[in-house]
């Protein structure tokens, strides 16, 4: 069964009855950029918590960071930001920063060294979700104190042992390496929470933009920094409305209610398309639409079953029909355009396969429930997958919530099988092999929630030493093969079912341009939009 409440059925309605003429509206202002998406993953806007899609959009336009990426130019990899250089000792353990002079938060208070190391000490000390970005360098609230310090107008960083200098600026790059305002945060701290209750409301950065207010499930919106250290942007206010059905998104796109719709289905694609003054961008994401199994499960925990179930999944007909132009078929771990990526994609629907694995486990008449937040094509891949899993005889409850609910019980190991997406934080392999096929600590006790082979009790298989030895090796070719050899072994073994990599068509309004979504790499970014 599926569990969900209908949304905005009025509206879905009134499409499907040709009734979608509304009073014309005129077109958005032009400092102003408004945007259709769906935000229901927001859960926090403090950067050493937030850890979803549409927080991180957020945060890429509120926070700099010590290095960061131009949005114009992003084959160029990592650039200085609040740091404007750095140096790296000989033994390649410690990092240097130089901070840039002149750039200011938000609050006018200046951005400092000092700053900086509050931030990323922070990041530690609170230890929130996404935290493993940084502590897989061996920082620890007990020794940060003597690894992260501020001298002057210079950061350096100290890692417990050498690390490929871009691997470790490659990290600073993820939502967790906003520098936040140490004096206005710490102002709002609360039973030493170090600000984060006040941060999850507010914000405290020195980027393009300032948060002026966030309504969960409503709204997000946006006004620019005249100040920022690269100009003031021309959109002084982005306005992020959460539109859940991409039939209302259309609609208030073609109306000029809306400049930019990130949620249409492919029917709503082909129909904007060539419509004058709608242009349609495709971009090929990181984001990677997978299935995931309970190793917890009795049954789920067996080879063979796991085998059988990614069998049952109708890949070929999915990519070809509902989800057609916005989804491609990938089936590990390493997005398309990473270092070390492949190809090999050995599954496809076989019913008669999947029944002899699952009779060779002395499977029968097994009943699971798959978790899946309430979006529509994450939806529809869940009911492909119970109507497949069902010709080999396995019954499949569906349970839809809100994404703060799924993810919920999703992170407390609650669910027999996930159904979601998983982007990279960084543009590095290792930002997936060390959450996919890495978990040192197996046990309820770890709390290692930001690690999805964690989430699923599964100890990899050995696939955890091989990603160890990866994320340290300085040859970059013998690392890309090295990141190929954990891949097939993951494919073979992992009771995960990659499926999809994310194309993600965008519809726009043809006045905007230099809207920059992030390729595979990284977050969305506001501040060159111009109309």
């Amino acid at each position: 069964m599926i569990n969900f409440k209908p949304i905005l059925a009025g509206a879905v309605l009134a499409l499907a009855t040709g009734m979608t003429a509304l009073p014309a509206a005129a077109e958005t202002p032009a400092n102003m950029l408004v945007i259709a998406n769906r935000i229901d993953d927001i859960t926090t806007l403090d950067p050493a918590q937030s850890f979803e899609f549409a927080g991180s959009d957020v945060s890429r336009n509120v926070y700099g960071k010590l290095v960061n990426f131009d949005p114009l130019d992003l084959t160029a990899g990592y650039q200085p930001d609040l740091a404007e250089s750095w140096t790296v000792s000989e033994d390649g353990r410690t990092i240097t920063f130089t901070m840039r002079e002149g750039v200011t938060f938000h609050s006018g208070n200046p951005v400092t060294a000092a700053d900086a190391e509050f931030s990323l000490r922070r990041v530690i000390i609170l230890n929130k979700t996404p935290a493993f970005i940084l502590t897989q360098f061996g920082f620890t609230p007990e020794n940060v104190s003597e690894t992260i310090v501020a001298d002057g107008n210079t950061l350096s960083i100290t890692t417990d042992k050498r690390y490929a200098t871009s691997f470790v600026l490659n990290c600073l790059t993820a939502t967790i390496g906003g520098i936040v305002d140490m004096k206005t945060v710490m102002e709002h701290e609360v039973d030493g929470d170090m600000g984060n209750t006040w941060l999850a409301t507010n914000t405290a950065g020195s980027g393009a933009y300032s948060v002026q207010s966030w309504k969960p499930n409503e709204s997000v919106t946006l006004v620019s920094n005249p100040d920022f250290y690269l100009g003031a942007p021309a959109m002084e206010r982005v306005i992020v409305r959460h539109i859940q059905e991409s039939a209302t998104q259309r609609l208030l796109l073609e109306q000029g209610d809306i400049d930019v719709a990130r949620n249409l289905n492919p029917e709503d694609i082909s129909g904007i398309t060539g419509v004058d003054g709608i242009d349609v961008d495709s971009e090929l994401r990181g984001r990677l639409m997978y299935i995931s199994l309970n190793q917890a499960h009795p049954v789920l925990s067996k080879p063979e079953v796991r085998e059988a179930i990614k069998y049952l999944i109708d890949y070929e007909g999915m990519q070809d029909s509902f989800l057609r132009g916005q989804y491609t078929i990938h089936q590990n771990f390493l997005p398309a355009t990473y270092l070390g990526a492949i190809d090999d994609a050995p599954y496809s629907l076989n019913v008669d396969r999947a029944k002899e694995l699952l009779a060779a486990a002395g499977v029968e008449g097994l009943e699971i429930e798959v978790g899946v937040r309430e979006a529509q094509e994450r939806i529809e891949i869940a009911q492909s997958f119970q109507n497949t899993m069902a010709l080999a005889g396995i019954k499949v409850n569906i349970t839809v919530g809100t994404a703060k609910q799924i993810l919920g019980r999703y992170r407390a190991r609650e669910l027999d099988v996930y159904l979601g997406a998983w982007g990279p934080d960084y543009p590095d392999p290792h930002t997936n092999a060390g959450t996919f096929a890495y978990n040192p600590d197996n046990s309820t006790e770890a709390g290692a929630t930001g690690l999805l082979a964690w989430r699923n009790s599964w100890d990899t298989g050995g696939l955890t030493e091989m990603t160890a030895a990866a994320v340290v090796e300085g040859d970059r070719d013998v690392r890309a093969q090295m990141y190929g050899d954990i891949q097939r072994k993951f494919l073979e073994i992992s009771p995960f079912a990659v499926m999809f990599q994310k194309i993600e068509q965008t519809g726009r309004r043809s006045n905007v341009q230099n809207l920059g979504l992030g390729g595979a790499i990284t977050a969305v970014s506001y501040w060159p939009v111009t109309k």
